[in-house]
Parts: structure tokens; sequence; C-alpha cells
């Protein structure tokens, strides 16, 4: 890039402090969405947007945006970013990096003097992991009009309601609308992220290529017995919901599990169980199921199945059961035109990048509903993620970090390019249209 590169030392600064706000142990954070120790990190990454050359806003989502105008101001901007919010039981990684990067990127810009064609806007998205009410990507299908009835009100294992735990981190639910997109206002989105599988590390390459993310399923299952003595009710007249659970759980491993070649996976990520004592026979039991595959045929076919399976469960121990839908997205593929600039890119940085899917959903996922996008991502460790041990190297980061910079500046240009097209075209059916009536008045 004309003799310049990031600041990798600065990036790992950024990522060393981030994981100072709601740690746990040594490399271990806890930052659940919308909590106190989320508006910490939301402020201070604000300052380092403001740093870098950006104006920046909180909207009413909870979202933090900053923007640095192109020359062509009012074209479609190129949009780059992540989340900040973790998991739980989380590491220092998971999102931070895509923002960081995206912050770089334009600091790095700035500081060369580089004016881009385009705007570009950097996002911190609210609430990408779900974890905290079982429903992700809040704050980017918010800007994009996609939230479902009742997401406010769904309650934290503590009692909150979204609607409180956004109001109190500072969003509003009576502003969504101003907060909106409207259709064109971004025209790409690229998002850079840790792997958070093994592929890149089994391959021994630093970072590699995104070409499309797998389709999640999110159900939560609800099934209902009948609580009694665990010591006086015979086995053969109980109504156990935790067994008919059991048999599900067992069931959705097999099924995930049936053809080893495939890229299917399926996980029961939480339990609730009630009554909830060592010696009553459990009456209620709501858990979670995630059900993934880039092949959507597929996964169909192997819903149909869990369906079955559960309907068994239920019928075999005398139960009753509900099944909700929290997510159902089919999988969404990387646009040509983005994977041909990071392949650009890459090959100037002497780079190797492998191409590969994402079993993980990330913002890109709703993103691809508006506009076209890509997704870099960054060597992880073993595959681990969503796990205190969680590890990127710094050379790794670095790598990816320049290879979104290099990747940003070509999109800008090729955002540029579209628009002027569509520009010349506007102009030519409008001077046909003149054209027309001229000839109908003569």
């Amino acid at each position: 890039m004309n003799g310049f590169s990031i600041d990798a030392d600065r990036v790992m600064r950024r990522i060393e402090r981030l994981a100072q706000i709601g740690k746990i142990s040594e490399t271990g954070v806890c930052r659940l969405a919308l909590s106190k120790e989320d508006r910490e990190a939301v402020d201070v990454v604000r300052i380092w947007m403001e740093e870098a050359g950006m104006k920046d806003r909180i909207d009413a989502f909870g979202n933090l945006i900053g923007r640095l105008e192109g020359l062509n101001p009012e074209a479609p901007a190129v949009m780059i970013g992540s989340h900040i919010d973790t998991q739980p039981y989380a590491g220092r990684f998971d999102g931070i990096v895509g923002v960081i990067g995206a912050i770089e990127t334009v600091q790095t810009l700035v500081e060369a003097g580089i004016v881009p064609s385009v705007p570009i806007e950097v996002a911190a998205f609210c609430d990408e992991e779900g974890c905290r009410f079982n429903k992700g990507l809040f704050g980017v299908r918010g800007i994009l009009g996609r939230l479902e009835d009742g997401e406010l009100e769904r309650e934290d294992k503590n009692g909150i309601t979204r609607r409180q735990a956004l109001l109190e981190f500072g969003g509003d639910p009576e502003l969504f609308a101003g907060s909106e997109y409207p259709p064109g206002r971004v025209g790409a989105f690229l998002e850079l992220h840790i792997e958070q599988g093994p592929v890149l590390e089994s391959l021994d390459r630093p970072v590699g290529i995104v070409t499309g993310i797998s389709g999640p399923l999110w159900w939560t299952v609800d099934m209902y017995g009948f609580a009694g003595h665990a010591g006086s009710v015979p086995m053969g007249l109980r109504k156990d919901a935790l067994v008919g659970a059991a048999k599900v759980i067992v069931g959705l491993q097999e099924l995930a599990s049936g053809d080893p070649g495939a890229p299917t996976v399926g996980t029961v990520g939480t339990l609730k169980v009630f009554p909830d004592s060592r010696n009553i026979i459990p009456e209620h039991v709501q858990f979670t199921i995630d059900l993934r595959d880039i092949d959507l045929p597929r996964r169909d076919s192997l819903e149909r199945k869990l369906r079955t399976i559960i309907g068994n469960a239920a019928a075999e121990h005398g139960l009753s059961y509900e099944i909700r839908e929290d997510t159902n997205s089919e999988p969404r593929y990387c646009a040509e035109h983005i994977l041909g600039s990071i392949r650009e890119a890459a090959r100037e940085m002497e780079l190797e990048a492998p191409e590969l899917m994402s079993g993980p959903f990330h913002d890109s996922l709703a993103m691809s509903y508006y506009c076209d996008y890509g997704m870099i991502f960054v060597r992880c460790r073993e595959g681990i993620s969503h796990n205190p041990k969680e590890y990127a190297s710094p050379e790794d980061i670095a790598a990816g970090v320049e290879l979104l910079c290099r990747t940003v500046i070509k999109m800008c240009r090729e955002q540029d390019r579209l628009e002027l097209a569509v520009q010349n075209a506007q102009a030519a059916e409008a001077a046909q249209a003149v054209s027309g009536q001229s000839e109908q008045t003569t």
C-alpha cells in the first residue's frame, strides 16, 4: 500500500485494553450485551474511533457507528466492523478483532493522508452473541428493520427485559425508525473475524477468505410432564420431562453425526429443569437447539427428522411439547466482486489465503440481506472459541488487519465505479425519456 502498513502494536494494545473490561480470569472475559461492562467498552471504543478521525454515534439500537467521509460523500458507504459483546465464558478476540481492525484500517488511511473515494463506516454492532436474551444479531437486524415482534420483551436469567437493558444502556425503542438504514446507504460490508474453527491451523495459514455462512436454525423446546415423588412413583407410570428431553438430545447428536463428511452440526446449549429438585420427577424441561448446515435441503431434511424424534419422545413418555423458532436463516454466499478484491489484496501481500465456509454466523449474515458482503478469517489456535483459551497470535491478527485495509481500499474504488455506472445508467434512461417526449411533441 504505497509503502505504509497498519500499526500492529496499536491493534494489540487496544485488544488487550478491551480484555480488561469484564475480565473474569487471566484470559477470560464476560461482557454481556447491554450490560454495564458492554457500555464501558463502547465508551472506550468510541474514543478510538474519534482518534482515528471518524465522527461517531450510538444509535437507538445500541450500535456504535463511526463514519469517515469520502470524496463522494453521497455514494453508498463501505461498512466494516463486527461486535464487542461476548459470551459469559469468552476469550479476548471473538468480534473484537473485527472492530479494532476496522478502526485501525481507517486510522491507517487517515494517517497516510488517503481520502477514500466513498465513505467508510465502522460498526460495533450491539448484541451479536445473543446469549443474554437468547436471540442474537440484534443491533445489525435493527438498522435493517428486521426485528421481530416481542424481542424487546425477552428476559435474561435475572428477569430483566431487553427493553429495560436497552434503555439503561442508552438506546431508545421510540427512536428505532430514525436509526434504520434506508436502501442504498451501504453498498458493501466486510467483516474481519477469528475463524473459531481448526481449518486454517490445519493448513498452516494465518488468514482465510470466507465464501459463505452456514444457515443456522435455532429452536427453544419445552417438554411438559408431571411432577411426582422420586421415591414412590413407579418407573412405568412416570411422565418425566427430562427423560424425554434426554432422548431428543441424543437424537440430535446422532442426526448431526449421521454423515461424517457433511458440515452439519447440532448443539443443545442450555437446559432448564423444573422443579429442579433431587427427589422430584422433572415436570418441565426447556432446552435450546442449534442446527446448522451449508446445504439447506439437507438441513431441512434433518429438521423434519428432528421434529419426529421430539414427537416420538413425547408420546413414549406421556409428555406434551412446544417448539419455538428463534432463528431461521438459509446459507448466505459472499459477493464475487468482494472475493476478488480480497484475493487481489492477498496476492499483493504474497499471502496464500485458503477459501472456506463459516459454520458460525456473524453480523455479516444479517448484512447479506441488505448488501453484498465478504469476510476474512484469522487463524484461531486449535479452533477454540467461546472459551477463555481462545487465541490468535499478534502476527496472524496483523496479517488479517492489513488484508482488511488493502481490501477496503479496493472495495471503495469498486463501490465508486458501481455508483458511477448507476448514475450513467440513470442519466441515459432520463435522456431517453426526454427524447421520447420530444418525438411525441414533434
